[in-house]
């Protein structure tokens, strides 16, 4: 009994650990864009009207109760007609635990006393509850509307992931002269007193570069901070409220838009009922004239900020984005984070102490975390160091690709941390156990096998049965598996598998490029006027040309076919050509706009190809900026663009946001860990080739070369 007793106790408090971070569950709470707010649609008929832009809700940025803004609902009632406005709760990768809710909550502003709409939950299969109404009669001010769940006796409802919209629509057949209220701040709360916030807020630091402001503070610690206001002044006494943000971040970026101007701040917490506590000190910075080098840095910096600040704790490695899980660290990303780290410390954004302190956190979680012959899986959970199978049951063990995107990290820093005492040398030894460990042979899946395979599930052993064949994004997994000082696969591998030319690579680059150019690895077509040595159809997404390639000099890899660095250069320049182009006519592209490939989008994930059908109009700023090196000219044109004129939605508190669809209005609200750590490395690889040189000075890499270069004269 005492045995179950500890092992109970043990349970509870593993849980505990292991809790995921909850979100509060939010309809709505800023557009990322001005004038109309993709996740909403209008409707109307019978004579009754709702403003609308292009058939979608408008979006005040004069009028909002938390800044910068809330929807406009201008309507009309006509005795034979209907009007209807929806709001969808746009979800996010990773957002997927939330708080308990017993309250529906939202604000608005009525201009005039007049008839107010009703409104209606959705549920998943689209259907909706009964009516509810809006009892409220000031107007000229803001008001708290509040609904208890438990009051929507409807079946379908039993967890706030069941309500996917919030319906507003025509009460009654009343006609009226036109109305306009406001609505904001549209989420599911947990009780409807809120409880009182007793931490004091204090602004850290500031500082000012070309077009916005960086402010932080302390890292919250009262729960029942909300959010975060950030207010702004001119003149140091009239301040305005300009921005909000979430309690789990301690920064705010504040896009000013000028340059040369001196700028005010205070701040203050708010709680769930959006009781201000008092502001904190003010303080004073001025913007500033930015060189092109000092751009660069810029973008270095905030990035690299990513995998520096916003880090998943146990491990001290990648989040998949943030927002979204806490606990969950991404194997692959955490690799390129690792040489975002090692550029951070060599540019001085930290201490070379700071970084120590971290690649020991960092090596110690991995020396325990869980593998699969020496593999780790896609995802791990950090308090517990546990394959967390987030793509689905299928995906619970060893992925091999996002294991050498680590292993690139790893062997870059194991070059880098060469110090003579016992922090660095750790690091150095346990980086070299991790990659002897690793059993690429293994993953032939058999002995004579001509490829290696992506996945392996300890239940399910090769169920998913993915070959690794090229041209993609895995290239580094044959290299680093020819180059393993403990478990390498043949040098023939290379051809027999990456660039395998049989009727299985045939059908598995058609089926994916949907078209035969480039179907037996090599092209040799020309497009947009390049000549393209090897690619799936025009070279595919551009992180083809990064993912590979951030430590891996691409300039001596030179296989039978071409050399890797001219290939991915080509491949840039016609991705850039195709937009420049632009067929489909999407708004935005051109040659300041360009990049396609793998990122969010306003619909889903998606990896953007310069061809018409895999180009879905959403451009992602690590395209052009981690192809610095393959395109330095226009890639800083690109950078130059989507911080001057996009920055007011695409800039934030680690750089530039994940993609951008101005045909749609739309702007992602995430950063994503396999994204902005390739602008960090590829930008310094164009400034000083720093992570390239490191990388390369591995011997074991340099065996591996010298294995492939024979295996190609062979060939």
């Amino acid at each position: 009994m005492r045995a179950k007793l500890l092992v109970f106790s043990l349970f509870i408090s593993f849980a505990s650990i292991a809790q995921e971070y909850e979100y509060t569950y939010t309809f709505f709470t800023n557009s990322a864009m001005s004038g109309d707010y993709f996740f909403s649609k209008t409707k109307s008929s019978g004579g009754s009207a709702i403003k609308s832009v292009n058939g979608k809700i408008p979006v005040s940025v004069t009028k909002f109760h938390t800044p910068g803004n809330a929807l406009e609902l201008t309507y009309k009632n006509a005795a034979e007609g209907k009007w209807q406005a929806t709001i969808f709760r746009q979800e996010k990768r990773g957002m997927d635990h939330f708080k308990k809710a017993e309250f529906l909550s939202f604000w608005i502003y009525r201009l005039y006393p007049l008839e107010l709409p009703v409104f209606q939950l959705m549920r998943k299969d689209s259907s909706l509850t009964k009516k509810f109404y809006i009892n409220i009669t000031e107007y000229n001010q803001w008001k708290q509307v509040t609904i208890p769940l438990a009051s929507i006796k409807n079946p379908g409802i039993s967890e706030p992931g069941d309500i996917i919209a919030i319906v507003f629509s025509q009460m009654s057949k009343n006609e009226c002269r036109e109305n306009s209220i406001y609505i904001d701040d549209i989420e599911l709360l947990p009780a409807k007193k809120a409880a009182k916030v007793t931490e004091v807020p204090v602004i850290q630091s500031l500082k000012g570069y070309a077009k916005h402001v960086d402010i932080t503070w302390n890292k919250i610690t009262d729960k029942n901070v909300h959010l975060i206001e950030i207010n702004r002044s001119e003149n140091g006494s009239e301040y305005h409220p300009v921005g909000i943000q979430q309690n789990f971040i301690n920064r705010f970026t504040d896009y000013t838009a000028e340059t040369g101007k001196k700028y005010y701040y205070m701040i203050s917490f708010l709680n769930s009922g959006y009781k201000l506590t008092n502001l904190s000190l003010p303080d004073s910075v001025s913007t500033k004239p930015m060189t092109d080098d000092e751009l660069l840095t810029m973008v270095q910096e905030a990035s690299f900020r990513y995998y520096w600040e916003g880090c998943e704790l146990n491990s001290g490695m990648a989040k998949e984005n943030i927002p979204g899980r806490h606990n969950m660290m991404a194997t692959g990303a955490s690799g390129f984070g690792i040489m975002a780290l090692i550029v951070g410390t060599e540019r001085g954004f930290i201490t070379r102490e700071e970084s120590v302190a971290r690649f020991v956190t960092i090596v110690n979680f991995l020396e325990k975390a869980e593998t699969f012959h020496g593999v780790y899986s896609h995802f791990i959970d950090g308090p517990t160091g546990k394959a967390e199978p987030f793509f689905g049951k299928r995906d619970n063990g060893a992925d091999l690709v996002e294991t050498s995107f680590l292993m690139q990290g790893l062997l870059a820093a194991r070059q880098y941390f060469s110090g003579d005492n016992a922090n660095e040398k750790l690091i150095r030894d346990k980086i070299t156990s991790i990659w002897e460990k690793a059993e690429w042979d293994w993953f032939r899946q058999y002995p004579d096998s001509k490829f290696l395979y992506w996945h392996w599930s300890p239940d399910q052993g090769w169920v998913i049965n993915h070959r690794l064949i090229g041209w993609n994004e895995t290239m580094v997994t044959y290299l680093l598996a020819i180059a393993s000082p403990a478990h390498p696969v043949p040098a023939s591998m290379y051809y027999s598998g990456w660039a395998n030319q049989d009727s299985t690579g045939i059908k598995y680059r058609s089926n994916w490029g949907q078209t035969t150019d480039g179907s037996r690895y090599t092209n040799g077509n020309t497009y947009f006027g390049i000549k393209l040595d090897v690619g799936v159809s025009n070279g595919g997404p551009l992180f083809f040309t990064h993912y590979s390639y951030m430590a891996f000099d691409p300039h001596f890899i030179t296989d039978k076919y071409t050399n890797y660095f001219t290939n991915n250069q080509n491949i840039a320049k016609i991705n850039y050509r195709y937009c420049v182009q632009n067929p489909k006519n999407f708004k935005g592209y051109g040659e300041n706009a360009w990049g396609l490939t793998a990122s969010d989008g306003p619909f889903d994930y998606s990896a953007d190809e310069p061809v018409p059908w895999q180009d879905c109009g959403k451009i992602a700023p690590t395209g052009a900026i981690s192809s610095f090196p393959y395109t330095p000219e226009e890639s800083m044109k690109a950078l130059k663009n989507y911080y001057y004129n996009y920055g007011k939605f695409l800039w934030g508190e680690y750089g530039f946001k994940d993609a951008f669809d101005l045909t749609n209005n739309w702007c992602s609200e995430i950063y994503m860990g396999l994204n902005q750590a390739p602008m960090v490395v590829m930008i310094e690889n164009y400034r000083t080739g720093l992570i390239w040189k490191l990388f390369m000075q591995n011997p074991e890499i340099q065996n591996g070369l010298k294995k492939l270069n024979g295996e190609s004269k062979n060939k």
